[in-house]
């Protein structure tokens, strides 16, 4: 039994297997030796003195355990395992409570790094439950300063400088491992006895982690808050508390984090109570939840409230009921109501409050998203409506999901944050590009680099060139991404003349860039052409791309006089501006026109350009720092060159989920009885005599 104002304490010392004194328990080691002694704090007496071993499932002790502890792992073998061990101390600590006739205890240990860092973690991960008495301890450390303040801070404090400080004997060698330590700190005690010091205010370590909501206007200590990476992304708030079972989490403390696509990516932001459990949190770096390590790190107030705050009242309403279990619905129709999700999850997973206990997730303008968040009011209930993850409503499946509470802000706030209609970033510095071209000849002026690290950037490239830098071409290094718009490790860059190109290859050919070496090799601006047109360059020559895939230079090219590299019965079809739409003219002109191109002030630098296999959507162009200008731009631009500007809204269709394999041939299957008009397209499409009989044509009529 224990009490706020306990009338014994008992006396507890314990060892791992591994690191020692102030790194306990931060390698995760397991506990192998306890001692305790029961004090009466009114009479002074003291019950009889128990050590015992613990068997380990892992008994490799580390060298320190060894020098320290003096055990062995043949001694270890014969011990009991951690949950008898412990169901022995509170037998013999009751039995020594009876003869004090006494009836109620509270734990004293040598700081709290074994009670927190230690008994906690080692027996959540074992799947057995600690007594009460775990949940409340005196940390001898903290008490001694309170009644000797000139003495060390509390974190430089130790047994040995406590004893020493009172003129106590520290002679360790005349007891065994732990008992000395145990006799020292009831004789400490005492002394602090002595001076009418009383033991009022035990440390605690909450039961269960509280859910609860965030308000953006709260104010967030950085030094309470850390970073867990590398979680599984099925981990829920429950999972992260019990990883830093011990630990004390604020009341809604563990904010899940979410990409782009609002599903989770492994990481969440933790805020603890004070700063001292945060940086016992920090111990637990690369600790393991199941078989993944967990990285974890400093964060701000800042980065929590950005995922965890929110300011909706129906979020808050929402939230206001405590300690429910939150489930999130994913891929709901847009026309399901509440009485479709109601009966959908049925009698045996009630939602609490009915109706009030589900909150619909919906854009700004009040359509639909799909996802919705249910209230349960027991773990049981959750259980229940998990087993229909999967199971259909209406024409579609359902993903059910754990959910907490800084996941229903985050995934609010990104939603209603969306605007209506989205809009590309404003233009800072408006550059109308020289007609620069890739050039088509044999000319060996151009180098390709093969290799590049996937983080790597235009600076890294620049700094890998060194002193031939200067011999780069205007708008000449050309970075090629894949499929996905990721780096490929490959990269062309422009010289100024083939001997520059020669130079450069011979001497930075595997070079290290980061931790890979990048090989550099001499080519012609038609071979560079031909990769960046979806082509291969190997040891025997130049591959074609493949003829199905439109494989084009992105927008950012449409200047460049460049050789056909499609075969011709497929270039018909697949034309590098297929994509970029333009307004009806009287005339077409013959040559493509200049492109507008605006860049960003960061990026206003002779050497930015990306080039993609695949050119993206208009409006979403590959080239990173290429946004589209606004319309007053482009018009100027488009009056001052000739060029013809874009159509007015109304005139495309944008198409997103296409097959990659998707030619011109199935687009216009798909949109079977509508009328194209293949004349808004003349200015910069430049569209065979084939392509504009097969647009112009009746879908019947279309036979390829």
């Amino acid at each position: 039994m224990t009490a706020s104002h306990s009338d014994s304490l008992v006396v507890l010392f314990g060892a791992t297997a591994g690191a020692y004194g102030a790194k306990l328990g931060s390698d995760e080691r397991e506990l192998i030796l306890l001692v305790w002694q029961v004090v009466d704090l009114h009479s002074k007496k003291v019950g009889t003195l128990h050590k015992s071993l613990v068997k380990a499932d892992n008994l490799d002790l580390s060298d320190q355990c060894r020098e320290v502890s003096g055990l062995t792992p043949e001694g270890l073998g014969k011990a009991e395992p951690l949950d008898r061990v412990l169901q022995q101390f509170s037998q013999l600590v009751s039995s020594d409570l009876k003869v004090l006739g006494r009836s109620s205890y509270t734990l004293c240990s040598d700081g709290q790094l074994l009670i927190r860092q230690v008994l906690h973690p080692e027996t959540s991960k074992k799947n057995f439950l600690l007594s009460d008495c775990f949940y409340s301890f005196y940390d001898l450390r903290k008490e001694f300063h309170s009644c000797y303040p000139s003495s060390a801070a509390v974190k430089d404090q130790t047994i040995k400088t406590m004893a020493e400080y009172l003129g106590l004997g520290t002679d360790e060698a005349e007891e065994d491992f732990g008992v000395w330590q145990v006799k020292t700190m009831v004789a400490i005690i005492f002394s602090m006895l002595s001076e009418d010091h009383v033991f009022t205010e035990p440390e605690t370590v909450k039961y269960k982690y509280e859910t609860g909501p965030c308000s953006k206007s709260e104010t967030v200590d950085s030094e309470t808050v850390i970073r867990a990476r590398g979680l599984p992304w099925q981990s829920s708030d429950q999972d992260i508390a019990r990883f830093f079972k011990g630990l004390n989490i604020a009341k809604g403390g563990v904010a899940l984090c979410l990409n782009s696509q609002g599903r989770r990516n492994g990481e969440a932001l933790v805020r603890f109570v004070n700063s001292e459990q945060r940086d016992l949190a920090l111990e637990r770096h690369k600790h393991h939840m199941g078989s993944r390590y967990i990285e974890v790190y400093k964060a701000t107030g800042e980065e929590f409230l950005k995922i965890a705050g929110g300011t909706s009242n129906e979020v808050a309403q929402f939230l206001s009921k405590e300690n429910q279990v939150i489930i999130r619905m994913r891929g709901l129709p847009f026309t399901a109501t509440q009485e479709d999700v109601l009966g959908f999850l049925g009698p045996e997973c009630p939602v609490t409050g009915g109706k009030e206990g589900l909150l619909f997730v919906k854009y700004p303008d009040g359509r639909p998203t799909g996802d919705a968040f249910v209230l349960f009011s027991c773990e049981e209930y959750a259980q229940n409506a998990l087993k229909k993850h999967k199971e259909i409503l209406g024409k579609r499946y359902i993903e059910l999901f754990r959910s907490t509470a800084a996941e229903v802000q985050q995934v609010l706030n990104r939603y209603m944050s969306t605007p209506l209609i989205p809009t590309l970033p404003t233009p800072i510095i408006p550059v109308i590009p020289p007609p620069y071209t890739i050039a088509t000849g044999s000319i060996r002026d151009c180098v390709r680099l093969r290799g590049l690290p996937y983080t790597a950037g235009i600076d890294d490239i620049l700094e890998f060139m060194g002193d031939a830098t200067g011999d780069i071409k205007p708008h000449g290094v050309h970075m090629v991404l894949n499929q996905q718009g990721r780096p490929s490790g490959d990269a062309f860059i422009q010289m100024k003349s083939a001997d520059k190109a020669f130079m450069v290859a011979q001497k930075c050919h595997k070079k290290m860039m980061k931790d890979r070496y990048v090989e550099v090799f001499q080519c012609s601006g038609e071979e560079m052409n031909f990769v960046l047109m979806g082509g291969t360059l190997n040891r025997s020559g130049l591959s074609p791309p493949p003829c199905k895939l439109p494989c084009l230079s992105p927008p950012a090219y449409a200047a460049f006089q460049t050789a056909a590299v499609i075969p011709a019965e497929a270039a018909a079809l697949y034309q590098p501006q297929a994509l970029l739409p333009t307004t009806r003219t009287p005339q077409a002109s013959t040559a493509a026109p200049p492109t507008v191109t605006y860049y960003p002030a960061q990026a206003a630098q002779l050497y930015m350009n990306y080039t993609a296999y695949y050119p993206s959507p208009p409006v979403s162009p590959t080239t990173v720092g290429y946004i589209a200008a606004p319309p007053g731009a482009v018009a100027a631009a488009a009056t001052a060159t000739h060029t013809p500007i874009l159509p007015q809204p109304g005139a495309l269709v944008r198409m997103q989920g296409l097959p990659y394999n998707t030619g011109m041939k199935e687009i216009l299957s798909f949109f079977q009885g509508y009328q194209y008009a293949p004349d808004d397209y003349n200015g910069l499409i430049q569209l065979s005599d084939q392509a504009r009989s097969v647009l112009q044509a009746p879908k019947e009529w279309v036979c390829l």
